[in-house]
């Protein structure tokens, strides 16, 4: 017992020497891991105004937490991130992705796994918590926007059947030149309901299209086009981006709104570029990204809420009927199938420009 009891004296000496040594080492290697700081970061982003409140909210509160500057870069492009990684010559530090591109560009091996100890995904919801290269930081809609002018009756289109009852609400219309959101909402103005629209039968989509066809005036190609379009009075309602048109719902004398039934909703994402040698840092931006009160700050600066639950605590109430996942707006709106789009996308695309050039 004796000889027992020295023994264990001594190796608890050793273990208690050896846990303040390993303690220092864990101290110390960990500020030893945070690499160096660089000069600056380069962010691939949307452009327009989402740019001006991204500068403004994420980037300004980026830069002042670690003194890095952040460049922008704009517009995103999914080809040329992936042009960028294959060939090594990596430009951007962190790169925007929408929809099924988010998709196609984790199956390309496109960016870096998201370090879960920097970024809380676990605050996030469902699927887009467990997302593993792509933070889901925004949300926006394409939706059914109108000049209140253009009916006097003060009867305006509230759902995509409207857009289509060229009777009821006459005047010329605007749709995206594009098959996706417009093989949606050709399908529920054929009376399939939002929820049900997946997998999306084309045939019945294309013969309602060809029934709107005559009557649309411009296919838009651009995000700022449908806005401009009810500003000069070429048409009277269009599809468009509810952040191009959130400024001008807020002020009444524009004499435009929107109609939320119907709305496709998609999440906007951002990831860390595989083979940046900032990599860290750009952990470091998509938790600035996923704060809820900085969400909240963007969405009231541009009309694309946040996908952090906490974000709606810092929305002022007034600002909910905006957005197109408010707990008003929610009910109406679907949301964009990423994964039908990703597996589908490529053909589908095709079919409908060749339908469009058959005018």
């Amino acid at each position: 017992m004796t000889e027992s009891k020295r023994i264990s004296r001594r190796d608890a000496g050793r273990w208690i020497a050896g846990l303040s040594l390993t303690a220092a080492m864990i101290s110390g290697g960990s500020r030893a891991q945070e690499p160096p700081k660089p000069r600056q970061i380069v962010v691939n982003a949307s452009i327009g105004d989402t740019l001006v409140a991204t500068r403004k909210v994420y980037y300004a509160e980026f830069e002042r937490l670690y003194g890095i500057k952040v460049v922008e870069s704009g517009p995103v492009s999914l080809a040329k991130l992936r042009a960028m990684v294959e060939s090594g010559n990596i430009e951007w530090t962190i790169s925007e992705v929408g929809g099924e591109d988010a998709i196609r560009a984790e199956k390309l091996g496109l960016f870096e796994p998201i370090d879960r100890k920097i970024v809380d995904m676990d605050a996030l919801p469902g699927a887009v918590g467990q997302r593993k290269v792509t933070l889901a930081r925004g949300i926006y809609s394409t939706t059914l926007a109108y000049r209140k002018d253009a009916f006097k009756n003060g009867k305006y289109p509230q759902s995509w059947v409207d857009f289509w009852d060229v009777k009821n609400f006459p005047g010329p219309r605007s749709l995206r030149g594009r098959a996706i959101d417009t093989l949606e909402f050709a399908l529920q103005a054929d009376g399939v309901p939002v929820d049900k629209l997946y997998p999306l039968d084309l045939d019945r989509a294309f013969r309602k299209l060809d029934e709107i066809k005559p009557h649309i005036a411009v296919w838009w190609t651009t995000g700022q086009q449908p806005a401009q379009l009810l500003i000069d009075r070429e048409v009277v309602m269009t599809s468009g981006w509810n952040g191009r048109f959130y400024k001008l719902q807020r002020d009444p004398a524009s004499g435009i709104d929107t109609a939320w039934t119907g709305s496709m909703v998609k999440i906007g994402t951002f990831g860390v570029v595989k083979g940046t040698p900032h990599a860290y840092w750009g952990q470091k931006m998509l938790a600035v990204m996923n704060d809820p009160k900085l969400q909240a700050a963007y969405a009231e600066q541009v009309g694309y809420p946040g996908t952090h639950p906490k974000s709606w605590d810092y929305v002022r109430a007034e600002s909910h009927r905006y957005f197109p996942t408010s707990p008003v707006n929610l009910p109406k709106v679907g949301w964009t199938n990423d994964e039908w789009w990703a597996a589908n996308g490529g053909a589908v695309e095709e079919r409908f420009a060749r339908w469009l050039l058959a005018r």
